[in-house]
């Protein structure tokens, strides 16, 4: 980000991260916006987030930082706008462990203790996230400018939007509907992603689908350890609309609420631009199987392309689910001997047919080896590593175990004795796992 560090290391900065002083200059804000909450639309906006302002990389890049937890603001809904330390230390360490494994993601910059009580089912101690995001526009943003019935309003907004994230769309005949096929070929991308990893995010309401194609929001977010497609963590998820398999659907359906508000700009007549917007949505489904695909066939070593390819992906994806294998784990173990202990016999001619695929394509087994070492990592946020991490950061102040974890989840592709112990999945004991949305 181009700021010293040293510099930063005194209490002026603590009282800079936690909102009790001010950069000069600054004049935070906080974002209105609107959104469907599983599936319920309301007008909305951050209820415990001040963005702070923007701030130029070495590299000319344009972010936002934004502090979340610093207290309520006009949208706080009667709540205390404060944060807990434990789910501030959540984002900050999924976030960096998304962002080391190539994932599109706001960034943490800090988290700083209050000293301040929060009060939730119990006492928990304050803290404040200080957040960096390529921008803070999302989805349920566009749906409160077209909520509020002002056409100058929404056309500045996506005026904006395309200078900031999109500029080659202003340079095309309709650059709204530019701007529309951008944000569905990101998304379908970033969502590939998830899904490659067994990220699940748990609470994929309008409000949290960055407009720039970022993972935004880590509330109760969870990996997947044994594969099952409909895996949920969520205690707010009672119907699973956010389980892991529903996560592209929703993107769409996300995704349908944005092309709506855009409506007015795509074209004068609403049922052109109706066509229009439903022309560009229906290509989500492609560019993200596509997506999706390449990404498996990176995984699995399938560097030639063939036409069974899908079969072969959910075919071993299916006998994943049935025989209760870690998804992480399996494809690694894949990586690195081309076999699966404990085996099933449908898994064995699964492996029989995949070790053919992999020699008809006359790869060099170093370079095939690598290739798959680059789309498998052997370390993920583990949940049970997770908790213990920040259960002891909370209970004791002692910050060593998230430390570590941290160290270990920034290089996630690298085989080392260090990492051995977080490669594990977690014991029955820590089963079922669930998650809590922060607020």
């Amino acid at each position: 980000m181009g700021l010293d560090a040293a510099a930063l290391a005194d209490q002026g900065s603590a009282a800079l991260f936690c909102g009790t002083a001010l950069p000069e200059g600054a004049l935070p804000i906080a974002e209105a916006y609107a959104g469907h909450q599983f599936g319920h639309f309301t007008m909305l906006g951050d209820g415990r987030a001040m963005l702070l302002g923007e701030h130029l990389m070495p590299d000319g890049r344009r972010v936002d930082i934004q502090l979340k937890g610093s207290g309520p603001t006009p949208y706080a809904r009667r709540g205390d706008g404060r944060a807990a330390l434990g789910p501030m230390l959540r984002e900050y360490l999924i976030s960096e462990a998304m962002h080391a494994l190539g994932i599109p993601t706001t960034r943490s910059l800090a988290v700083a203790t209050t000293g301040e009580p929060v009060y939730r089912e119990e006492v928990l101690p304050g803290a404040v996230l200080t957040r960096v995001a390529d921008s803070h526009l999302r989805v349920g943003t566009f749906q409160y400018a077209a909520g509020i019935d002002d056409p100058q309003a929404l056309k500045a907004l996506a005026d904006y939007t395309i200078e900031r994230h999109y500029p080659a769309s202003m340079q095309e005949e309709n650059p709204y509907l530019a701007l529309l096929h951008a944000v569905i070929q990101r998304q379908a991308g970033l969502i590939a992603q998830w899904m490659q990893v067994g990220f699940i995010h748990g609470v994929m309401n309008t409000d949290n689908m960055a407009i720039s194609g970022e993972t935004i929001d880590y509330g109760p977010c969870a990996f997947m350890d044994s594969y099952a497609a409909m895996t949920v963590f969520s205690s707010i998820d009672r119907q699973g609309r956010y389980a892991f398999g529903n996560q592209p659907p929703i993107a769409q359906w996300n995704l349908t609420r944005f092309a709506e508000t855009l409506l007015p700009l795509l074209h004068p007549d609403t049922e052109a631009a109706i066509r229009l917007a439903e022309d560009a949505l229906y290509g989500f489904v492609h560019q993200y199987e596509q997506a999706w695909l390449t990404g498996m066939r990176a995984k699995l070593g399938l560097l030639v392309p063939m036409d069974d390819d899908v079969e072969l992906v959910r075919q071993l994806l299916t006998l994943m689910q049935q025989d209760a294998r870690d998804y992480t784990n399996t494809f690694r173990e894949l990586t690195t001997t081309r076999d699966l202990a404990n085996a099933s016999a449908e898994m064995q001619a699964w492996l029989s047919r995949w070790r053919a695929r992999l020699e008809s394509q006359s790869s060099a087994p170093a370079a095939l080896e690598e290739a798959m070492r680059l789309a498998n990592p052997t370390v993920i946020p583990r949940n049970h590593q997770v908790e213990a991490a920040l259960s002891a950061a909370v209970s004791t102040g002692d910050l060593g175990p998230f430390e570590r974890l941290l160290k270990v989840l920034q290089k996630p592709f690298e085989e080392t004795a260090e990492n051995a112990d977080y490669r594990a999945p977690a014991p029955p004991s820590a089963q079922p796992y669930q998650t809590f949305c922060g607020t």
